[in-house]
């Protein structure tokens, strides 16, 4: 059984799954921290599906906001 078969609302899963595709794709640092928020927001989806919808919209946002504010390399 594939981890959003256990999901009724097919809209989450699917987000679940672009979210999931994003994140893989970021570097290995990002995708690490990215990735614990992620979970963690999977595993909230199976308890409080509309609970986690709201997180994952925040999550969502943060990823398609750029982190300009932090320190990078050669600061």
């Amino acid at each position: 059984m594939a981890a959003d078969d256990r999901l009724e609302d097919d809209e989450l899963a699917r987000r679940l799954r672009e979210a999931h595709r994003r994140v893989r794709m970021l570097p290995a640092a990002e995708k690490a921290r990215l990735g614990r928020r992620y979970l963690a927001i999977c595993d909230l989806a199976k308890r409080d599906p509309e609970r986690a919808a709201v997180r994952l919209d925040a999550f969502l946002a943060s990823l398609d906001t750029p982190r300009s504010g932090e320190n990078t390399l050669g600061d």
